[in-house]
C-alpha cells in the first residue's frame, strides 16, 4: 500500500485554524485533568510500576495464561476461538453468525474490530453492524470515517459538525448543538438498533486468566446493552489484554480512567464471565502481528498498552495534527511505535512525527519507554532504506557535517551568513520546511566558536 503521509494529512487539518486550536486545547485539558487525579494519588508512581510489572510478568509468560483462560473460560460455559491474524477473525465471526442467521449487530467500541477491518467484511456478508458508542456512531454516520482518537473517537470534530451530521443522517435539529440534545438525539436513533440486533458484540479492556472471565470499561452503558438484550454475545479481544488475576485488576482499574480523562473511574466497569440463561457468548482471541511483536526486543513492551490515550492527550504533534492524519486506527504517539511492526513501508514516516520530547514517556500509566522506540524505529527506517529520498539525502549530508568540526563550523557561519543577507522568499518558501509556520531567529553576528577566537582565545594559549 501506499505509505502514509501524515506531514501532508497534518497540513489539511493545521489549515482549519477553528478546529485545530479545539482540538489541541480540549486535548490539553485531559492532560490536564489526568495530571490532577495523579495528585490526589500519593501511591501514583507505585501504582504504575506495579501495573508495567503485572504486564511485564504476563507478557513473558503469555502462552501459560492464555491457555489458563481458555481452560476457566470454556469450563464458564465460554467457546473459545483462536484467530492469528485479521483474515481469520473476520472469517470466525462471520461462520458464527451466519451459522445463527445473523443479520444485524450492535457493538460497543472496539480498536481490534477497526485494526481487522471487520465492519466492511461483514457488510459485504449481508450483516449490518451498528456501532453503539456515541463518538464511534458519530464517525460510522459520517460516511464510515475512522476514529482518530482510541478514547474519544470523534474529539476531532465541533459540536456544530455534529448537529449537522445528526440532521443530515437522523433527522435531529442543525442548529442545535447543545451536547444533551445531540446526546439524546444519539439515544433515541441507537435504541431501536438495541432492541432489534440479532447479536451483540463487544471488546475487552482486560481478560482475566484465574477466572477466565474479562472486563469492559466504559461511560455509557452501551456495552451492557449490547452485550445483554441479544442473545449471541461475541467479544473479540488481542491476545495482549491478559492478565493473570482479579487482584490485579484493581491496579489498571484505577489507572485507565485517571490517565484518559482525568476522573477517578469509569461509569460501567462490567465483568463477564458467561453466557445468560438462554444465550451464547463467544471469545475470539487474536494474534494479528502480536507475537511477532512480543519477540522484538525493542518493541516488545509497547504490547504493555492499555488503551488509554494519555500519550495522545500530550503529544504537541498529535494535538495539532489530528488523529487521522496518521492513517491509522492508532494514532498518536503509541500507533507511531505499533503500526511501523505492522507495515513498515506503509508507516515509515510516523515516527518522525515526533518531537521526542518524551511527554509520552512520562504520562504512561504503565512505563511503555514510548520516545525510546521511536527512536528505534528510526534507526531501523533508515537501516532499512525505507526514507524518503529527499529525507535519506538531507540525513546523510547531514551526517558528514557533524562528523567534521572544521567542517561544521564552516557551514554554521555559511548558512548564518545567508539568513542574514539573503531575500526573505529564498528561506521562507514551501521548499524550506524549516520556513514553514515559524519566523526563523535573527542569526548572531558571530558562532560561539569564532567569539570564543576573539575573545578568550588568547587567555588560554
Amino acid at each position: 500500500m501506499k505509505p502514509v503521509d501524515q506531514s501532508a494529512a497534518a497540513d489539511e487539518f493545521i489549515a482549519d485554524v477553528q478546529h485545530e486550536r479545539f482540538h489541541d486545547h480540549h486535548l490539553w485539558d485531559l492532560r490536564k485533568g489526568r495530571d490532577q487525579a495523579r495528585d490526589h494519588i500519593p501511591e501514583w508512581e507505585m501504582l504504575r510500576q506495579l501495573a508495567s510489572d503485572i504486564k511485564a510478568h504476563t507478557l513473558t509468560h503469555l502462552a501459560d495464561y492464555l491457555e489458563e483462560f481458555e481452560r476457566k473460560a470454556t469450563a464458564n460455559g465460554v467457546q473459545v476461538h483462536w484467530a492469528q491474524d485479521a483474515q481469520e477473525h473476520n472469517r470466525i465471526v462471520g461462520e458464527i453468525f451466519a451459522a445463527r442467521q445473523v443479520k444485524t449487530v450492535i457493538k460497543s467500541k472496539s480498536m481490534l474490530t477497526d485494526e481487522c477491518q471487520m465492519r466492511p467484511y461483514l457488510a459485504e456478508r449481508g450483516i449490518t453492524v451498528i456501532e453503539s458508542d456515541l463518538g464511534e456512531r458519530i464517525q460510522q454516520l459520517d460516511d464510515d470515517q475512522p476514529p482518530s482518537h482510541i478514547v474519544v473517537p470523534a474529539v476531532h470534530k465541533l459540536r456544530g459538525d455534529v448537529a449537522k451530521l445528526f440532521a443530515r443522517t437522523i433527522d435531529s435539529d442543525p442548529n442545535n448543538d447543545d451536547p444533551k440534545v445531540l446526546s439524546e438525539a444519539g439515544r433515541q436513533s441507537l435504541r431501536p438498533h438495541f432492541l432489534a440486533a440479532d447479536a451483540g458484540m463487544t471488546g475487552a479492556n482486560y481478560l482475566i486468566a484465574e477466572t477466565g472471565s474479562f472486563v469492559v470499561c466504559t461511560n455509557e452503558g452501551n456495552a451492557d446493552i449490547s452485550a445483554n438484550l441479544p442473545p449471541l454475545h461475541v467479544a473479540s479481544v488481542g491476545i495482549e489484554k491478559l492478565i493473570p488475576r482479579i487482584e490485579d485488576l484493581g491496579v489498571f482499574i484505577r489507572l485507565l480512567s485517571r490517565s484518559a480523562l482525568g476522573s477517578p473511574i469509569t461509569q460501567y466497569t462490567s465483568h463477564f464471565r458467561a453466557p445468560r440463561d438462554g444465550g451464547e457468548m463467544h471469545i475470539v482471541l487474536v494474534d494479528n502481528g502480536r507475537s511477532a511483536r512480543l519477540g522484538m526486543a525493542d518493541f516488545w513492551t509497547s504490547l504493555k498498552c492499555i488503551r488509554c490515550g494519555a500519550c495522545m492527550n500530550t503529544c504537541p504533534v498529535y494535538r495539532r495534527s489530528g488523529g487521522l492524519s496518521y492513517g491509522s486506527v492508532y494514532p498518536g504517539p503509541i500507533g507511531v511505535i505499533l503500526n511501523p511492526a505492522i507495515d513498515l513501508h506503509r508507516y515509515r514516516a510516523l515516527p518522525f512525527a515526533s518531537t521526542m520530547n518524551g511527554s509520552c514517556t512520562s504520562v504512561c500509566p504503565v512505563k511503555i519507554n514510548i520516545h525510546e522506540q521511536i527512536y528505534q524505529w528510526r534507526r531501523i527506517i533508515s537501516e532499512k532504506q525505507e526514507l524518503p529520498l529527499l529525507r535519506r539525502t538531507a540525513l546523510d549530508v547531514a551526517a558528514k557535517v557533524l562528523a567534521s568540526p572544521a567542517l561544521f563550523r564552516r557551514v554554521i557561519a555559511g548558512v548564518d551568513q545567508i539568513s542574514r543577507e539573503f531575500p526573505r522568499a529564498l528561506i521562507y518558501n514551501p521548499l524550506n520546511a524549516w520556513g514553514l509556520q515559524r519566523e526563523i531567529p535573527d542569526a548572531p553576528k558571530a558562532t560561539f566558536h569564532q567569539w570564543w577566537a576573539k575573545n578568550r582565545g588568547a587567555d588560554h594559549e
